[in-house]
């Protein structure tokens, strides 16, 4: 009768020791035998005819290891289901040596695992506080994203010489000495830039200049430190190559003449959207869109908080020395002891959020069901079509069949599993946790999600 004893080796980490008698397995080994012999293939015998002895010989030991084993497992696995231990991972093997098991030589064998248990750990969501920035929607913003819309639904005219900023230049790019003698092999580049990219003094250069004229520039020199970057990396250079030289040729001088505030424009920039007939719908619809944008990102800070929160003040043990060692040998590949030591602050916070975030769920009862991962897929197509549901006209049938196709991919229904609990998760505990709001301006709350990104 297998015997199963259970010590404590460490914070949340227990030792099983599985202790195998002849009798658990020997039955078990002379039963695979037969049905060995039956199945084997070996010249000179039928197949079915082959004498037990002969295989035991051949196949033996292997089969016999493999028995013993397959015994352990399933001894510790009803072990642990019925003492209902909650562990992390699988059981890690423990100086177990199979090269000791002889088939001649039946006797009891001990095998022993180690197991990290999870802990437990109290939550309350009400002490979480939060801020909920209320985000200021300023005239300028809607000013700004109307000229936007001008530009992107306006005309491309070519005036003859170069005479605003907001002219487009079509240039090559062609490197040179300092004299402006052109560099046999160096870069060439075709580009395309707006005047007003240039710094404010080099601009005056470029004022009535045509196609076919050249200039000769030093990058850092033309472009302020953000444009020098792009441009720098577009030809393939770096940093310190902002002082190489070169000559732009301009191939083309555009201009881009803004849509007039009329109907036509209106349904242009809002297709889904016929109730726009004058500059002041137009306005009304573009701030209620602004601040509908800034209320979901000052609900995702919100959520961002609300992770940090949890993650930082939540007192949870977790047993460090048996996670490093699984994350050693459970992985795809081992890892040295030192690129354990390495991962594991990060891996400990993911496993302390999934713990958490287990225990929340099931406190407040979310549940996504097939339904929300299929309607999901439908959302998704919809964004990918630019929410131009009209375009789609009747066609209900395709977006069924492609939310079925989604259905069948387990990595999207997986993942999308995922993000429909998160979102269902935050959305609940949004409702929980104490919020103060904050007014902010666009600038500041831009800034607080940049220096938080990262989940």
């Amino acid at each position: 009768m297998a015997t199963i004893t259970r010590e404590n080796i460490g914070l949340l980490n227990d030792k099983l020791s599985v202790t195998l008698t002849k009798e658990d397995y020997y039955a078990g080994f002379e039963k695979s035998l037969k049905r060995y012999a039956k199945t084997a293939n070996i010249p000179g015998f039928r197949k079915g005819m082959v004498p037990t002895g002969l295989v035991k010989k051949m196949y033996g030991q292997s089969v016999f290891t493999d028995e013993v084993l397959r015994t352990v497992e399933t001894e510790l696995n009803q072990y642990m289901t019925k003492e209902a231990i909650d562990i992390f991972a699988q059981p890690l093997p423990l100086d177990n040596d199979a090269t000791g098991l002889d088939m001649n030589n039946p006797k009891d064998f001990t095998f022993s695992f180690e197991i990290g248990l999870k802990p437990s750990f109290d939550l309350d969501t009400k002490n979480v506080k939060v801020t909920r920035y209320v985000i200021e929607v300023t005239d300028a913003m809607v000013n700004d994203e109307i000229a936007r819309l001008q530009t992107r639904f306006g005309k491309m005219t070519e005036p003859e010489a170069v005479n605003s900023e907001e002219n487009v230049l079509n240039v090559s790019f062609t490197e040179t000495d300092d004299k402006g003698n052109v560099i046999e092999n160096g870069i060439t580049k075709d580009n395309s830039l707006l005047v007003k990219y240039f710094t404010e003094k080099f601009r005056k250069d470029l004022m009535g200049k045509k196609v076919n004229d050249v200039v000769n520039l030093q990058i850092s020199k033309a472009f302020d430190d953000k444009e020098a970057e792009t441009i720098l990396a577009d030809l393939g250079l770096t940093k310190e190559d902002g002082n190489r030289y070169f000559n732009i040729l301009i191939t083309k001088v555009g201009l881009v003449e803004k849509a007039e505030l009329n109907e036509e424009f209106f349904l242009a920039a809002f297709p889904n959207n016929d109730a726009i007939k004058t500059e002041a719908d137009l306005r009304n619809e573009i701030r209620t869109e602004i601040e509908k944008y800034y209320e979901q990102s000052a609900r995702n800070q919100i959520h961002d908080q609300i992770y940090h929160q949890l993650v930082d003040h939540v007192k949870m043990d977790l047993p460090e020395s048996f996670l490093k060692r699984w994350l050693q040998t459970g992985g795809e590949k081992p890892k040295t002891e030192e690129e354990a030591a390495q991962e594991y602050p990060s891996f400990a916070n993911q496993l302390k959020w999934t713990l958490i975030s287990s225990k929340l769920s099931a406190d407040n009862k979310i549940e996504v069901l097939p339904e929300d991962i299929r309607n999901f897929a439908k959302m998704q197509l919809f964004s990918y079509m630019g929410g131009q549901l009209g375009a789609m006209g009747d066609n209900q049938q395709w977006i069924e069949d492609y939310a079925n196709r989604m259905m069948q991919d387990k990595k999207f229904v997986e993942d999308s599993y995922h993000r429909i609990n998160a979102e269902k998760l935050f959305g609940a505990l949004e409702t929980q946790v104490t919020a103060k709001d904050q007014p902010i301006s666009v600038e500041e709350f831009t800034k607080i999600v940049e220096s938080h990104h990262h989940h």
